[in-house]
């Protein structure tokens, strides 16, 4: 499975929403995501990957990892499992 796919699928879940709902350009906001949906999506996606998400919860804004849109978490992943290798 891609990781575009499993990370959309992830979010898909927290926000109570088929997949294909989801979409690359969508906010977490957007799909009616809150801050606890979050955090729970960021533990779901490290679990998921084996990853180590460079996230504050308290303060997102000032966090190395993007959560600004779908596509900006799917890249953050994506990165974050290439360094693993």
């Amino acid at each position: 499975m891609q990781i575009r796919d499993r990370v959309i699928e992830i979010i898909a879940e927290q926000a109570v929403l088929e997949p294909s709902d989801v979409t690359m350009d969508s906010t977490l906001e957007s799909l009616g995501i809150d801050s606890l949906g979050l955090v729970e999506s960021i533990f779901a996606i490290e679990e998921a990957f084996d990853i180590s998400v460079p996230f504050n919860a308290n303060e997102p804004e000032q966090s190395d990892f993007d959560i600004s849109t779908v596509a900006a978490i799917v890249d953050g992943v994506e990165k974050l499992v290439k360094e693993q290798t």
